[in-house]
């Protein structure tokens, strides 16, 4: 275990890559490199609020001392250190928009784990970049509480995601436009220290592409393969084609994870998806509530609706194709790239409808079942239960036929609205369908609760929680943040269930809790 201060870093991006070495802050167009130094810029007080102890000791990182708290602020670089923003580019809500890159986060180096792996250590809040374009680079506490606790909450669900090391209070006052609607206030800031192997996102590659620098878009290529897929073998097109294959499997794989715990990311632009098929960048998230296809939690994304529940796979394979006309100029013919591409709808079907077996404790999938399967969201989709508690309580029916009556309180908790009568009878046809299908399993009934616990979380981060956990720290208090923090850890248990309940009525339309914004 060692001190975040006298650790000594690697470098290995910083130095492989091009790069704008001045350390110049003011926000411009930077032409010819994939990052620009930047400092993080010094707070007032920092102080740690948040600290992801099993994270730690995974890394290898000993709890913080103050010198550590320090680094963690902001104030302290030591010599082993490169800090740099990343630059990349991508489409933002269907629309290119060019250079972007990091305007709020600063990557100190590359911490290497005791195992041997690789991991970047980020500030996100740390002061403006040359990225930072009107932003200020900082970050308010409640957004940083939001990504420290989000993260972690992914993690223990099993998805794959970005993790948060640390949460600090800056001392500092951030002034923000939560709803973009001219009413700006000071709010605390924070910053949190996330970790990944590589933020290297789709818009890394369109960046290059975009501006036909082909030698450092084949050697980012090249170089991804080597430190990210060492496992990918091959020459030339054909190894670009099975690291992309993979990419595009991981990517599925990711997105099915998403749909089967409700989680909605918010804002799936390409420079928001990682090249390792993580969940990166958290910002305008939610669990869904009632089960709403359509539900987006970003205000930016009304009234279209791009980045709602129900299309978040189909934007995924848009986004794949953005990367795919990125590295497109790398080859001769491209045709087997696009039928590469082509793979997405069987990767994500294929877990897609496997994931929905395991959740509803089926053995097997079989054609028969996908038409079982599609009627379970239809009716979801118009009944709008609580999609976690649905869950819960469809594991919790018994193994018979039921009445009408019966299933109708058997699900009543789950109801936000009460459903009328055609209602009730699609749903009570569609249980009495389902315990027919559990009847021919080859496994036992056991077996099948297994599948469905280890599918189904009780716990998921609603975002009322996290709201009521954020009016708790902005007063100076942190027994929800605590509790939180710790009752994520087993999402899967009986153990938190005092958070196991419905959103409640005065979390509909509150802000926090059921619209935010891209700065939330």
């Amino acid at each position: 275990m060692e001190h975040l201060s006298r650790k000594t870093f690697k470098n290995d991006f910083f130095n492989t890559f091009p790069g704008d070495r001045s350390g110049d802050l003011t926000p411009r167009q930077t032409p010819g490199v994939l990052y620009s130094n930047a400092l993080p810029s010094p707070v007032e007080k920092p102080v740690l609020l948040g600290w992801s102890g099993e994270l730690a000791t995974e890394l290898g990182v000993n709890n913080p001392n103050q010198e550590d708290v320090h680094l963690l602020g902001g104030n302290l670089i030591t010599p082993s250190m490169a800090p740099y923003a990343e630059c990349y580019a991508g489409h933002q809500f269907g629309n290119w928009a060019g250079q972007l890159g990091d305007g709020r986060a600063i990557t100190l180096g590359e911490w290497i784990t005791p195992q041997g792996h690789t991991s970047q250590f980020q500030l996100k809040g740390a002061g403006p970049t040359a990225y930072s374009r009107r932003g200020d680079g900082r970050a308010v506490l409640r957004s940083s509480i939001r990504e420290f606790l989000m993260s972690e909450a992914m993690h223990y669900l099993g998805i794959p995601t970005t993790r948060a090391l640390s949460l600090v209070a800056t001392g500092d006052r951030v002034l923000r436009d939560m709803f973009y609607d001219g009413r700006p206030a000071y709010e605390k800031g924070a910053i949190v220290l996330r970790t990944a192997p590589s933020f290297l996102r789709f818009g890394s590659f369109e960046l290059l592409a975009s501006r036909n620098d082909l030698s450092n878009l084949s050697h980012l290529v090249n170089w991804t393969i080597d430190k990210y897929y060492p496992h990918v073998e091959g020459q030339g097109d054909d190894k670009i084609l099975k690291w992309f294959e993979e990419v595009i499997d991981r990517t599925a794989s990711m997105v099915v994870h998403w749909q089967r715990v409700g989680f909605v990311h918010g804002v799936m632009n390409t420079d928001n998806m990682s090249i390792l098929g993580l969940t990166i960048d958290y910002g305008p998230f939610s669990f869904l509530d009632n089960y709403d296809p359509s539900f987006t939690p970003n205000t930016t994304d009304l009234p279209g609706r791009r980045y709602a529940f129900g299309q978040q796979a189909n934007i995924a394979y848009w986004n794949l194709s953005c990367l795919a006309n990125a590295i497109a100029p790398l080859f001769k013919d491209t045709s087997q790239l696009e039928a590469t591409l082509k793979l997405y709808e069987d990767y994500y079907w294929s877990r897609y409808y496997n994931m929905m077996g395991d959740k509803l404790g089926i053995d097997t999938v079989h054609t028969k079942d996908v038409k079982l399967i599609q009627n379970f969201e239809e009716v979801l989709t118009l009944i709008q239960p609580d999609m976690t508690i649905f869950y819960q309580l469809l594991a919790e029916v018994p193994s018979k036929e039921m009445s009408l009556a019966h299933v109708s309180d058997h699900f009543i908790t789950a109801f936000y609205t009460e459903p009328i009568p055609d209602q009730l009878h699609m749903l009570y046809q569609l249980i009495q369908d389902y315990l027919k299908r559990l009847d021919t399993n080859k496994c036992t009934r056991e077996e099948s609760l297994l599948k469905m616990e280890k599918s189904n979380p009780r716990l998921i981060l609603r975002n009322y929680l996290l709201s009521m956990a954020i009016e708790e720290m902005e007063k100076g208090e942190n027994g929800l943040f605590k509790k939180l923090q710790l009752a994520i850890k087993d999402p899967y248990s009986a153990n938190s269930d005092e958070f196991f309940q419905k959103r409640p009525d005065w979390a509909t339309s509150r802000a926090g809790c059921s619209m935010l914004s891209c700065s939330s």
